[in-house]
């Protein structure tokens, strides 16, 4: 009954009320309250957009500040104080440390509007239309977003063609033995290959909706390789993968790789607030003033939570350490679940605090994160089969609390696969009966 309201009025399309179905109210770091008190730890964190929590204090109180200054909110894409703020952090927190040279294009507010404009800057910055993306790539849902974007569900409601990509296999897509870049560079140089030769490459380095899909460091540094060999433009989508979500501001920096194109989104807010960007390298900039614009590139709100996260967070490798080691400790938990269920058939996938397990059988993760959910944890699933169980906590989560998510995500394994072993005896002597 509590639900009948977005059942009547709420479109169809709603996906996650489903999954979770009950009315939230309150938020705190990794903690969701519903209305009727009850608490629930949160291993979804706005699927990879509350890196820092929810209503992290700090950040709150930046945006509380600066809205009773009467600070500019809305400013399409004028100098503002606080947008001037925000580059001169991003600057000297992130991009000088790293030694990146970059200029940044506000795009819009959400991560498919950053897409959409690193693949419309690399068609015009190169003069050719063909993108490579890669099997069980996620970018978006608008069309030129969606035209690079593998999964079916997502690509049949596009309702008109999607055209000018080219899908390549990913890392590991055919086995850890084939080498995919070899192939790709093939059908590159090979003229008779159907390949027209692209623009641009885009891929994630940790594919989040792909079912956690891991690229090797050595397998991205070929991959740069084989974009400069043939003059094409490298971008990686590090909308859920970067902001520190595999243990480093950009998943793509332990490889030793500098794209010539990334797009943030999701936690680049740091408060859950609506906003991208588009990094290119400064040879890259040749929009003409307004030639892609947006109503709401200019959030300026976001602007300040943003830059107080990277002065927070960022400005030394404190937190960035603490990341990594909470990574290791869901690594070995993971890992100890794979083993403790053999006949479930789990593989753990993804890297910091980006992991999860996929199963053979993809009714036992949709089961895991049924029964997790009843006993108080939001955990989702992802992957083409949503196969996938994928843990995305906030990263400031209190160790207590990941320790105790962990605990109660073990028990729902070993609930489902209970389940499922008792359900398989009882098919057999059905079967043997009959």
């Amino acid at each position: 009954m509590m639900m009948r309201i977005f059942n009547r009025l709420e479109s169809e399309v709603r996906g996650y009320i489903r999954s979770f179905p009950t009315i939230f109210s309150k938020a705190q770091n990794a903690v969701l309250t519903d209305e009727s008190g009850q608490e629930y730890i949160d291993f979804l964190a706005g699927a990879g957009t509350l890196n820092y929590g929810h209503n992290n204090p700090i950040l709150k109180q930046a945006a509380i500040e600066y809205l009773t200054e009467d600070g500019i909110v809305h400013g399409l894409d004028m100098a503002t104080s606080a947008k001037k703020h925000f580059l001169q952090t991003f600057e000297e927190h992130i991009l000088k440390p790293r030694k990146l040279q970059y200029k940044v294009q506000f795009t819009g507010p959400t991560g498919t509007n950053a897409v959409e404009a690193a693949i419309k800057l690399a068609r015009n910055a190169t003069g050719r239309q063909n993108v490579i993306s890669f099997t069980n790539g996620f970018h978006g849902v608008s069309l030129g977003s969606l035209a690079l974007t593998g999964n079916r569900k997502f690509r049949d409601a596009a309702g008109t063609a999607l055209n000018d990509v080219h899908r390549a296999p990913y890392a590991g897509y055919f086995g850890q033995n084939i080498d995919t870049i070899a192939m790709l560079d093939k059908l590159i140089v090979d003229p008779s290959s159907g390949v027209d030769l692209p623009a641009a490459v885009i891929v994630e380095c940790v594919q989040g909706e792909g079912g956690l899909n891991v690229a090797g460091f050595n397998w991205l540094k070929k991959l740069e390789q084989l974009c400069q060999r043939h003059e094409i433009l490298l971008i990686v989508d590090d909308i859920q993968a970067g902001c520190g979500r595999t243990g480093t501001f950009f998943s793509f920096e332990p490889a030793g790789i500098k794209p010539d194109i990334v797009t943030l989104s999701k936690s680049l807010s740091g408060y859950g607030l609506p906003m991208a960007i588009l990094l290119m390298k400064p040879e890259l900039d040749i929009w003409k003033p307004g030639q892609h614009n947006g109503t709401f590139r200019g959030n300026n709100l976001a602007f300040v939570t943003s830059a107080k996260a990277i002065e927070t967070y960022w400005s030394d490798n404190k937190f960035q350490g603490s990341v990594q080691k909470k990574g290791q400790v869901i690594e070995a938990f993971l890992d100890k679940l794979v083993t403790s269920y053999p006949d479930a058939q789990l593989t753990r996938r993804g890297r910091g605090m980006m992991q999860g397990i996929a199963c053979a059988d993809p009714a036992l993760a949709d089961r895991i994160t049924s029964i997790a959910f009843q006993n108080g944890l939001i955990i989702e699933t992802s992957g083409g089969q949503d196969e996938v169980v994928k843990l995305l906590m906030p990263l400031t989560i209190e160790s207590e609390k990941m320790l105790a998510g962990l605990d109660i995500l073990e028990q729902a394994v070993a609930e489902a696969v209970n389940e499922k072993s008792a359900n398989e005896v009882e098919a057999n002597s059905n079967e043997v009966t009959a």
